[in-house]
Parts: structure tokens; sequence; C-alpha cells
């Protein structure tokens, strides 16, 4: 939206306690609601049992949550601009924690998706917001340690997710997953309380209401976001309900774009994407969110099914790719003002991309020990593309207009995640096929082989019919499990190359100030 009249100028270089303690009470708030994305898989068995949900129905307990904040995202401009910044991070967080605690105690299905989609809708509001705390409240000099701040909430947020979520199921249940936010909550009041500046509601500009473009862009993002969580597991276009979604988000969002270039006072300015480093950033910035949630997606998925691990196991080989973050990030101000701001980030893609890589390498013998040194590589580029990109994108866009650009890496999340699924069935199946017509009956190997699995049932006891069954069982499985792991061999050679690729991307920006953005207040 156009940047509001009535926002503070931009602050003097010194910056108090009060206002680092509202930024960082902020960036809290943007912290437990990335965490509540990922939080949940490690531990979506005990919750789908406790509700009486089957596991493909408990899909929609990671649905709620991310079609109601993509959706809030780029409204937050516009409500901002009403409410003040103060007065909407106070609303929306305490209804975030009113709708944890009722996720907590949720006794079906229904109840689930109700409560995770009103957590979702405060909680995804959060995310843009610790984002404009840093424009509106930060002088320039300051942007790239707020970024980093914001890095640490964006990135290390989701990477512990399952950690953290498998942890408190084994040891507190699963209800914790929810009841955590509660430990945290106090601080994040009590830090917007009193570190941000009362403004006054200007509702005024609520009678400016773009209802059309409110209207369109739920209904374009909403559908969209559906369309690409539940597409695998109902076929694509097979499903008359996944083609209907198709449809409203491909008539709506191109509506939606027209509608706002030409309305008076649009929900979102989204002239914004005329700028060439905001556009090139923002498509950094999808790739970087399709292959932070595509990875943190095939990792688990990778260790409960070919590995076997339980969510406490999981969860202790994600935390190689969380934790360094926490040394880098606050670095990077002094990288960001000394280096070329997009060599940082073509340095974090390549590392990025690299860490992929050296996951293509699968085998029923790579597991913890062979995920650490990818895990590790992984989490020294992140922060290297997180928060210079930021910086980059976001030098001279208004305030409000953060939102858009957070959106871009959170619908980079669904979109890479449901690529990322398709193409991992695709590929099973294609391998599945190659593997089959090499394990022939009349090949001599395979012969071989059903001979030698057969003596071995045979002398565990088994007769020999049934150690003729085993045998043959035994060998598809391992027919299955090759298909798999060539399929997720697969989908890391994709993340890697589409990580290097966007290193041309971050070169074909224009170089901008180290000292941080000048974004318009």
């Amino acid at each position: 939206m156009k940047p509001s009249p009535s926002l503070p100028a931009a602050p003097a270089e010194h910056v108090s306690l009060r206002t680092w303690i509202g930024t960082f009470g902020a960036m809290l708030g943007a912290f437990m609601a990335v965490l509540d994305i990922q939080i949940t898989n490690s531990s979506i068995r005990d919750i789908s049992g406790a509700i009486g949900a089957s596991l493909d129905e408990s899909t929609w307990i990671s649905i709620a949550y991310l079609v109601p904040e993509i959706i809030i995202i780029p409204l937050t401009g516009w409500l901002t601009s009403i409410l003040g910044l103060r007065r909407y991070l106070m609303i929306t967080s305490v209804l975030f924690l009113l709708c944890s605690v009722l996720c907590g105690h949720a006794w079906s299905l229904a109840s689930m998706i109700v409560f995770r989609a009103g957590q979702g809708f405060f909680g995804g509001a959060l995310i843009p917001l610790s984002f404009t705390a840093v424009l509106q409240m930060l002088p320039p000099s300051k942007h790239a340690t707020g970024f980093a701040l914001f890095g640490l909430t964006a990135m290390f947020a989701p990477s512990i997710g399952p950690s953290v979520g498998g942890w408190l199921t084994d040891n507190w249940g699963w209800e914790w997953n929810f009841y955590l936010n509660l430990l945290l909550g106090p601080a994040l009041l009590a830090s917007i309380w009193y570190g941000f500046p009362p403004e006054p509601a200007r509702w005024d500009q609520a009678r400016q209401i773009d209802a059309p473009g409110i209207l369109l862009l739920a209904l374009g993002l909403g559908s969209l976001t559906m369309f690409l969580e539940d597409g695998t597991r109902n076929d694509w276009f097979g499903s008359t309900y996944i083609t209907r979604l198709a449809l409203v988000a491909a008539v709506t969002l191109p509506l939606f774009v027209l509608w706002e270039l030409r309305a008076k006072h649009p929900v979102t300015d989204l002239r914004v994407f005329g700028r060439r480093n905001f556009v090139l950033g923002s498509l950094i910035n999808v790739s970087l969110g399709g292959a932070m949630y595509g990875s943190i997606f095939l990792l688990p998925l990778y260790l409960g099914t070919i590995q076997d691990y339980g969510a406490s196991d999981i969860g202790r080989t994600l935390i190689w790719g969380g934790v360094p973050q926490l040394f880098i990030m606050p670095l990077l101000p002094w990288f960001i003002r000394r280096f070329d701001i997009r060599k940082l980030i073509s340095f974090g893609l390549l590392l990025f991309g690299a860490s992929c890589l050296m996951n293509t390498a699968l085998s029923p013998d790579f597991a913890r020990d062979q995920f650490r040194w990818s895990l590790l590589v992984r989490a020294l580029g992140q922060p290297f593309i997180m928060v210079p990109l930021s910086t980059l994108s976001t030098a001279g866009i208004p305030a409000g207009a953060s939102g858009l650009y957070n959106m871009m890496r959170n619908l980079g999340g669904s979109v890479g995640i449901a690529l990322l699924s398709a193409l991992l069935t695709v590929r099973e199946r294609f391998h599945s096929n190659r593997l089959g017509e090499a394990v022939s009956a009349y090949n001599p190997l395979t012969q071989e082989r059903l001979v030698a699995l057969t003596a071995k049932f045979t002398a565990a006891g088994s007769d020999a019919y049934t150690a003729g069954r085993q045998a043959v069982g035994m060998l598809d499985a391992t027919v299955r499990r090759e298909a798999s792991l060539m399929a997720f061999n697969d989908c890391f050679h994709v993340l890697g190359l589409v990580l290097l690729g966007m290193i041309v991307v971050a070169l074909l920006c224009r170089p901008t100030k180290g000292g941080g953005s000048t974004a318009a207040h």
C-alpha cells in the first residue's frame, strides 16, 4: 500500500534501549509464528490420533494454519496504517496466544482446524510486522542488525521446529507444541507494550477500504495455497475439487493484480514490483522459501520412511541445521558493511545449493551422522542469503510493502513443498518401473538372489512355500526402497540446481550500500 503520511520520520542514528526492546518483542512474535508452521510436523501422528483424525485428514492441521497466514501477510500494511504498529501488534499477539491455548484443547479435527486457522491468521501478521518494525523504528544504519534478528526468526525457527516439536511430544505430550507459546507470551506482550510508542488509530482510513481487492486476494491466495498443499494427495487435476481451486486461483489472482493497479486506495501497492531489486529479490526469496521449507519437508520424510526414525531422532538430526545459525547471525551486519551484498547472497546460495547436492548420494546407510555435514553447510549458507537479501530488496520501499516481500517466501514454501511432493511421487514411480524391468524372473541374477533369500528364510524355520513368498516380498521391498532413495536424490538435485541458478539473479541486482536500506517512511 502507499506509505502513510502520518508514519513517523526516520529516527535518529542513536537507538534507545527501549526501542531495541520493542524490536526484540516484534522479532519474538515472528519467531513464535514461524515456529508454529513446522513444530507439528514431527508429532502429527500423535495429534491426529488424539483428535480422532486419519493421517490423510491430519494434513488439514497444517493447511488450516498456512492458508490464513498467507492471506493476512500482504494485508498487514493496510491494517497497520489504521491501527498503528503498537496496537496491531498487541491485538494480534493476544489473539494468537489465545488460539494457541485453544489448539492444545482441541477435541476433534473440526475444532483443531478452526483454532489452527485462528493461529495462522493472527500469527501470520506477526511475521511482516516484525519486518515493518525494523524499517519503521530503526535508522537505515541499523537495518542490517534488525534484519539479522529477523533472519533468526525466519530461518532458525523452521530449522528447529521439528526438533522442538518432537522433544515436547515425547516428554510432555503433543499439547505442548501449542502451550509453548504461553511460556514466551508474557515477554512478547511486555516488550511490545514498553518498547513501541503509542499511535492514534486512524479510523478514517478504514472508510477507504479496498473491499474488492481484499476479497480477490483472499480467494486467490487461499485457493492457490490449498491447491498446492492438497494437490498431490488428491491426484491434482484428476480431482474435481483441486481443479476448481486451480480455476478460482487462475481467475481471481490476475483480477486482483489488475484491480490493485487501478484502485484509488489499493490494499497493497503492487507498483513496488517495478523496482529492479525488489522484483529480483522477491524471485530469490520465493526460491529460498521453496528450498528452505522443501528441505525441511524432505528430510523428516526420508528419516521417517527410509530410516524409520521417531520424532526425537528426527529432531536430533535436524538440529545441526539450526543451532550454528545462532553464531553466524550476529556477524552479518559486519559483513554487510564491508562486502558487496550481492556477493554475500551469492556465497550463501552457493553453500545452500552445495548442501542440497551433498544429499544426492542417499543410501540405506545415509542417516544422522552423514546428514550432519550437509546440515552444517546449509546452516552456514542460509544466513548469508536471508539478511543481505532483505537489505538489498527493501532499500527504498515503503515499510508497508514488507508484507508482500515476506509473502513471497512463505508462498515459495508452499509451492516448493507441493512441487517436491509431486516430483517425489513421479520419480519414485519412474525408478520403480525401471528397476522392475531389471529385476525380472528371467534374469539369472534375480533368480540367484531369490534362491539365496529363500534359503535364508528356510533356515529360519519357514516351510518352502512360505520362504518363497517371503523372498519375493523382501526383494519387492528392496526395489521400492531403492526407487524411493533415487527419488529423494532427484529432489535434492533439483533444489541444489535451483539455488545455484539464483546466483545469476543475485548478481543482476543493482548494488546498494551495505549500511542498510533507505526505506521510505
